[in-house]
């Protein structure tokens, strides 16, 4: 099964929305929130409580117009269960290329996450055309600059952590694909009209 195109669903918002500590009871209101906002692609965490079963909400709630998937996969067991409940792609915060495989093999796009060029090329051998530079903030625009240029074309890095709408053009105009955004847009316990606010105000700053 052929993985997503994560660029179609990045290319107007490039906002991943990470939605860590999401309910069920929460999810589709959450979900549709950011939709209406603009913004196509959300990941759940796994550490978040029943996250399979937001995801699920979410995904059949939105169905075709947006890309929900998982974040903080580590485990290859976890994909097989995340490929049952339509998730889309998975986030890791580490390079494991049999998390990589089998989210592939399942028909999901594979993020994992990076800090150097051995990881890179680690996860890029094992299959991935995403990358995660995380944590994105601490490690400085600077640092992203210096590794991109060796990693092959067509490969696509998405910065997550200490990023937001006060730095996301410079992000962006460095050269990141997109942008992985958590507490700026969702914390747990915001009702879907906080959401929506913070998600415009978020496309505002991208879109500038």
């Amino acid at each position: 099964m052929p993985s997503p195109n994560l660029s179609a669903f990045l290319c107007d918002v490039p906002i991943i929305a990470i939605l860590r500590g999401l309910t069920p009871g929460d999810a589709v209101a959450v979900g549709t929130a950011l939709f209406d906002a603009g913004i196509r692609v959300m990941e759940v965490p796994l550490n978040s409580p029943d996250p399979l079963i937001s995801i699920a909400a979410m995904a059949d709630a939105l169905g075709d117009r947006a890309l929900v998937g998982a974040g903080t996969v580590l485990h290859v067991g976890e994909v097989h269960d995340l490929s049952h409940c339509g998730a889309r792609f998975i986030v890791s915060p580490n390079t494991d290329a049999r998390v990589i495989g089998a989210a592939l093999d399942a028909g999901m796009q594979a993020l994992p996450g990076y800090q150097t060029p051995t990881e890179a090329f680690a996860a890029i051998a094992a299959g991935a055309e995403w990358l995660k530079l995380f944590p994105a903030g601490p490690l400085g625009v600077a640092h992203f600059q210096a590794l991109a240029p060796v990693l092959p074309a067509g490969v696509r890095t998405v910065a997550v952590g200490g990023v937001g709408g006060r730095n996301a053009r410079l992000w962006l105009d460095a050269g990141a694909a997109a942008l992985g955004i958590g507490s700026e847009l969702y914390k747990p316990g915001d009702n879907a009209a906080t959401v929506a606010d913070k998600a415009r105000a978020l496309v505002a700053a991208v879109q500038g």
